[in-house]
């Protein structure tokens, strides 16, 4: 759920029109626009303590009093931007990192035509995205896609924004993943439980159960982090952990090109 919150007159304006972009750009998200609600800090601290994503067309001073008493950490906390009331500059708050808040300013700001201001470490630069994936035998393509667009979504991304999916070699022949692949114009890569074994200590979901079954602790968050980091040269991230169905189970990964020198985040913990 994204959540936009604006103080002014001149912020509704921006608020609505933003409002109407985002459900223009993807009809299936869920957006919400609330003008000077009352009380606004507690209506403000009470949409991020349920991980809701957060626009406030308001002063940073204001955004940062409104918020510290429910900040908890990069890990968890939603993703928060802030707006001038004119929509020249895209503020990314928190979680400029790990929330994915950086990636969407960036595509806030290309939507309003404004000036992204990133202040984390890391220099602002377009990151690879890998898709991991798994799945039952014989799942179907229409479940794979629906499945994926909805975790995209949650990301505040989409199918242009990923350069692969992937998954264990077990799954090299599993027909929905490669029609899914086939049909979104993205390279369809394998790897062997031997070769995902390398990035078991950046996982955030690791299963014993998985690795009985098919020896690597987890299928989609290895395949992710393996493809992303393959594609740069450089470590990789997760910026979605696994979600699962019942019948499959997505994450998402992201590094940065060579030269990038990712240093981190924001110093909050």
């Amino acid at each position: 759920m994204i959540r936009i919150f604006a103080l002014t007159d001149a912020g509704a304006r921006l608020g609505e029109r933003l409002k109407a972009m985002l459900l223009n750009h993807d009809p299936d998200c869920l957006v919400s626009f609330e003008l000077k609600p009352q009380p606004f800090a507690a209506q403000v601290q009470a949409a991020f303590s349920q991980a809701d994503r957060l626009i406030l067309i308001c002063a940073t001073g204001i955004a940062v009093r409104t918020l510290a008493p429910v900040i908890t950490n990069k890990y968890q906390d939603p993703a928060v931007l802030v707006l001038d009331e004119q929509g020249q500059f895209v503020i990314p708050l928190l979680s400029g990192h790990e929330g994915g808040a950086n990636e969407w300013g960036r595509q806030i700001s290309h939507m309003l035509e404004a000036q992204l201001a990133v202040t984390t470490a890391q220099p602002y630069l377009q990151p690879v995205y890998t898709i991991g994936m798994g799945c039952e035998r014989h799942c179907s393509h229409a479940h794979l896609l629906e499945f994926l667009n909805q975790c995209l979504t949650q990301q505040g991304l989409t199918i242009d924004d990923i350069v692969s999916i992937n998954s264990i070699d077990i799954k090299a022949n599993e027909q929905g993943l490669i029609e899914l692949a086939q049909d979104l114009g993205k390279s369809f890569q394998t790897y062997s439980a031997q070769t995902l074994a390398a990035v078991n200590d950046l996982l955030i979901n690791p299963s014993q159960y998985v690795y009985d079954t098919v020896g690597v602790y987890g299928v989609a968050e290895s395949a992710a982090l393996w493809s992303a980091q393959q594609a740069t040269g450089n470590a990789a991230e997760l910026i979605q952990a696994k979600l699962k169905t019942p019948k499959a189970t997505c994450a998402i990964a992201r590094a940065f090109p060579p030269g990038a020198g990712s240093v981190g985040e924001e110093d909050y913990p």
